[in-house]
C-alpha cells in the first residue's frame, strides 16, 4: 500500500505545536469535544471502560469524563509529551492501538483519522477492541474541508510553475466514512456532518492556525522545493479576491464528520429483510396527514 501521509513528519508537526511557546489552534478540537460529549449524554447508558485514541491535548477526554456516562476513560498517544498528570495513559505508533480484544465499552476518535495511511485498518482495531455492544464515536475532517485553501494554493502554482503538487491533504467523503464503518463489521452505522466557517484577516492567520493545530503537510509526495515570498502574495492576492467577506475578511470552511457505530450485539435492532415489510412505503405516505 502507497503511503498518502509521512508518518513521521505528522509526529513532528504534533509534537512541535504542542512543545511551542504559543497555545495550539484548538478551535476544532473544542467544538469536536462539545458535539461527542452532547452525542454521549444523550445515550440512556454508562461506559465503565473507554478510550481516547489521538485526540492531541486531551480535552475530549475530560469533556467526555464530565458526561458523567464514563466509569474510566484511558488516553492513547505517540509519545508520552501528551500525557497531562493523572492520566492513564498509554504510548503506540500512530495506526497500531496498544487494545486487547473485546477490552473497552467505548473508543472515542477525535480529528485525528484523516491523518492514518491504513484507515480501514485502524477502524478494524478499533472494532476488535470493543466489546460486544460496545460504542465508537469519531470526528474525522471531511471533503469540504479547507477548500479555499486547496483551489487558491494549486492556482497559486499553477501560474507561477506551470505545474502543482499537493499542498493541502486530502479529506474524505462522508458516503466513504459510512462505508468504511460498515466494511469493518459496526452495527447500526451513523454519519453525519457539520461544516463551520472561520473568518481570517488574510490568508496568513489562517496558515499560522493550521501549523498551531499540527496540520503543516505532511504529504509523502509534497515538494522539498521551499516557496517564495511572491508565491503566498499571489496566493494571499487570489484569496482575497475569491473568498472574502465585504469587511475584507476571508472566508475558510472546515467541514467534520460525526460518526458512530456499535460493535454487534445480539439485543440491537436488525434491519428488516428485502421483501418482508407488510405495507408499502406509497401506502403509509398516502396514510399521512400533512395538513
Amino acid at each position: 500500500m502507497e503511503a498518502i501521509f509521512d508518518q513521521a513528519l505528522v509526529e513532528q508537526n504534533r509534537l512541535r505545536t504542542l512543545n511551542a511557546a504559543t497555545a495550539p489552534a484548538d478551535f476544532l478540537l473544542k467544538l469536536a469535544a462539545d458535539e461527542l460529549s452532547e452525542r454521549l449524554g444523550v445515550i440512556e447508558r454508562r461506559f465503565d471502560e473507554a478510550v481516547e485514541i489521538h485526540g492531541y491535548t486531551g480535552i475530549v477526554a475530560e469533556a467526555l469524563q464530565r458526561t458523567g456516562k464514563i466509569g474510566h476513560i484511558s488516553r492513547i498517544e505517540t509519545d508520552p509529551t501528551f500525557a497531562k498528570a493523572g492520566d492513564t495513559f498509554m504510548s503506540a505508533p500512530f495506526e497500531r492501538l496498544p487494545l486487547e480484544p473485546a477490552s473497552i465499552n467505548l473508543a472515542v476518535s477525535p480529528l485525528s483519522l484523516h491523518l492514518t495511511n491504513d484507515t480501514p485498518g485502524v477502524f478494524v482495531q478499533i472494532r476488535r477492541a470493543l466489546k460486544p455492544d460496545g460504542l465508537f464515536l469519531a470526528a474525522i475532517p471531511g471533503a469540504d474541508t479547507l477548500q479555499e485553501l486547496r483551489e487558491v494554493l494549486l492556482q497559486t502554482e499553477a501560474e507561477m510553475t506551470g505545474g502543482a503538487s499537493p499542498r493541502v491533504i486530502p479529506f474524505a467523503d462522508i458516503r466513504d466514512i459510512g462505508a468504511l464503518l460498515q466494511r469493518a463489521g459496526f452495527a447500526l452505522p451513523v454519519t453525519d456532518k457539520e461544516t463551520y466557517t472561520v473568518r481570517y484577516d488574510s490568508i496568513f492567520p489562517l496558515m499560522r492556525d493550521l501549523r498551531a493545530m499540527g496540520m503543516a503537510n505532511p504529504l509523502a509526495a509534497r515538494s522539498r522545493k521551499p516557496l517564495s515570498r511572491a508565491f503566498f502574495m499571489r496566493a494571499a492576492e487570489l484569496y482575497a479576491e475569491r473568498y472574502s467577506d465585504p469587511d475584507g475578511r476571508v472566508r475558510a470552511t472546515f467541514s467534520i464528520v460525526y460518526l458512530s457505530g456499535w460493535a454487534p450485539h445480539e439485543s440491537q435492532q436488525k434491519p428488516l429483510k428485502p421483501g418482508s415489510a407488510k405495507v408499502r412505503l406509497a401506502d403509509a405516505l398516502k396514510s399521512k396527514d400533512f395538513g
